[in-house]
């Protein structure tokens, strides 16, 4: 075996040893997603009857054990206190506080739940306790049905074909036949039909017929190069994904390359994908006073509380840099607002009726209904003026009434507009697909530039996985980008799944996915495309070279010139092409890092 042939068989052992890290890896992700589900829940165990109190969570009686989450029963009720994820499928039945739904919805803005709400297993509660009865659990529930989407999906992935390796196994076998062949022809035939060739140095100084024909059938083993072949994908697979690595795209192995260059639809997710995924304040309102002071007494209130509208409220006070007073008498009341002392006077920051309900309020009604529509004063340098999924705190003080409205939503991302360009100017169609509200929905995919035919919204993630399926079904190549574990079902269906790179432990998107984009920015969904389109061509090119080479190469070593031209090859002059055919490969799949665009998008990373 020469070394070139040894280099072959380093590359083979290299991607097989590749291919079965990425399985490895994803049954790890696997176990990642399923890990998720809460595995202990508290049992509520009473011998009173199941009628509770209005505003009860236990009965006097009451009593919770922890027990594992499979010996939960439809009927049982669960108590979930603030920070834990919700073990079942369920409605509430006493309690009530702010549910994050973002891994089942996309939405970042916590969802109210009390009394008579449906609750979903996976979801995060975050402020007060609730007592939950359960109506789905197990293998039922919502979050068990999407790991088995997920699973499924991936069990089902279409195979890759690869022309490589269907050709350089029976490459060998006709070489060594064509050697054969050559040999018999000059030994048997050749030179009697063409007696002159023995006068060429090939055949020796005394002409022999047999050292003619040995030489020549050596030229046609060594001449030929099944390691052009077999190096023609592996090189420019592995230049092309270290070169992703290197800006921030870890692509899952060649065959992503492959599907990823045949891409011409790209489904979106809404929320922290074309957004950022985070709540943020977008507006304020006042009806007597300047809006910093309005977002300086909201601060005061919300500065001690953990959701996520509080914290939205904390941060921009923080960026506006305010002096937020202290405060005393802090009360919270989870899912309705929070009420505090500010400056010697009770402040409430909440829903509309609560923070009313607290105080006198002198504003007319309908200068109250106007409040919300008014939010005009954009202290902000993210906010955006498209239309959003908002949720509206408002702000109370006493002896005034309410006296102010703070806007928060999730903001579009700064690339997300030119992405959607860039995507179209490449012939990509484009979709958006959410859970999130239709007004949301068509307020964002109108900002981006989405075709209306092309927004759906309000999906749960099976239907969204039911899209994508009826578009492949369509004859499309479809890609999904998304963040979150409801983006899975449909980043595991769709022929290449794209997620985002969050610091949420939720990282279901990322082990559904074929490709993670590292740097969290959308725009690198067009740097992942650029690079597959660059490798593939590549891939092409080695492929067109080595088969173009061989097709000359093996008749001229194997003497089709020699009774016309008197030109043979030798050994060591066949052993040099041979090896400068791998290296032309090589250098070709090099060549890739000088590529136009990467050089383009390197240079604005770090201009």
């Amino acid at each position: 075996m020469n070394r070139m042939q040894v280099m072959l068989l380093g590359f083979v052992l290299l991607g097989r040893s590749l291919e079965e890290s990425a399985r490895l890896k994803a049954s790890s992700d696997m176990n990642e997603l399923i890990s998720l589900l809460s595995p202990q829940s508290r049992l509520v165990v009473t011998s009173s009857s199941e009628d509770l109190p209005s505003d009860g969570i236990l009965n006097s009686d009451a009593i919770t054990v922890e027990v594992p989450v499979d010996d939960v029963r439809v009927g049982d009720s669960v108590l979930v206190l603030p920070g834990e994820t919700i073990p079942v499928d369920g409605n509430v039945t006493g309690g009530s506080s702010f549910v994050d739904e973002s891994m089942l919805t996309g939405e970042s803005l916590p969802v109210a739940k009390e009394k008579g709400c449906p609750v979903f297993s996976g979801t995060v509660n975050w402020d007060g306790p609730l007592r939950i009865k359960a109506t789905t659990t197990g293998p039922s529930s919502t979050i068990a049905k999407i790991i088995r989407m997920v699973e499924d999906a991936q069990a089902h992935e279409a195979p890759v074909q690869r022309l490589a390796d269907a050709i350089a196994g029976p490459f060998v076998y006709t070489v060594m036949t064509l050697s054969a062949a050559t040999f018999s022809f000059w030994y048997l035939l050749g030179t009697h039909l063409f007696p002159e060739v023995l006068l060429n140095d090939i055949s020796g100084p005394d002409g022999d017929s047999l050292l003619l024909s040995l030489k020549l059938a050596v030229d046609v083993l060594v001449v030929s190069c099944p390691c052009a072949l077999g190096l023609a994908t592996p090189t420019a697979i592995l230049i092309g994904t270290s070169m992703g690595a290197k800006r921030g795209l870890l692509i899952r192995g060649g065959d992503v390359l492959e599907r990823l260059a045949g891409i011409d639809a790209i489904v979106l997710d809404k929320t922290g994908t074309l957004t950022k995924g985070k709540p943020v304040v977008t507006s304020i309102a006042s009806l007597a006073y300047d809006g910093m002071e309005i977002l300086r007494l909201a601060a005061a209130v919300e500065k001690t509380a953990l959701h996520p509208i509080a914290n939205a409220i904390t941060k921009e006070a923080e960026l506006c840099k305010l002096d937020i007073p202290t405060t005393s008498g802090q009360l919270t009341q989870p899912g309705f607002g929070c009420l505090a002392e500010v400056d010697g006077r009770l402040v409430a920051v909440g829903n509309l009726d609560w923070v009313h309900n607290r105080f006198e309020t002198k504003a007319s009604p309908t200068e109250l209904s106007d409040l919300g529509k008014r939010l005009e004063f954009v202290p902000s340098s993210e906010a955006s003026s498209s239309n959003q999924s908002k949720s509206i705190a408002y702000i109370g003080r006493e002896g005034e009434g309410i006296i102010g409205a703070i806007a928060i939503s999730d903001v579009l991302r700064d690339d997300a507009k030119s992405t959607v360009d860039r995507l179209k100017q490449e012939g990509i169609a484009t979709y958006i697909l959410s859970g999130d509200r239709k007004e949301a929905v068509e307020g964002i995919g109108e900002t981006v530039g989405i075709r209306s035919e092309n927004r759906r919204s309000s999906l749960t993630p099976q239907e969204k996985a039911g899209i994508i399926s009826t578009l492949q079904g369509e004859g499309h190549r479809v890609a999904m980008v998304g963040d979150g574990i409801n983006d899975a079902p449909s980043l595991a269906a769709a022929d290449v799944g794209i997620a985002m790179r969050t610091h949420s432990k939720e990282n279901a998107a990322s082990d559904a996915a074929s490709v993670v984009l590292l740097g969290n920015r959308l725009s690198q969904v067009v740097d992942a495309l650029s690079l597959s389109k660059a490798t593939m061509a590549k891939v092409h090119q080695n492929l067109a070279w080595a088969v173009a080479y061989n097709i000359v190469a093996i008749p001229i070593a194997a003497g089709a010139l020699l009774p016309q031209f008197d030109f043979a090859m030798t050994p060591s002059l066949s052993g040099g092409l041979m090896a400068l055919s791998s290296i032309f490969v090589v250098s070709n799949s090099l060549l890739l890092q000088l590529h136009g665009s990467f050089q383009k998008a390197e240079k604005t990373r770090t201009g």
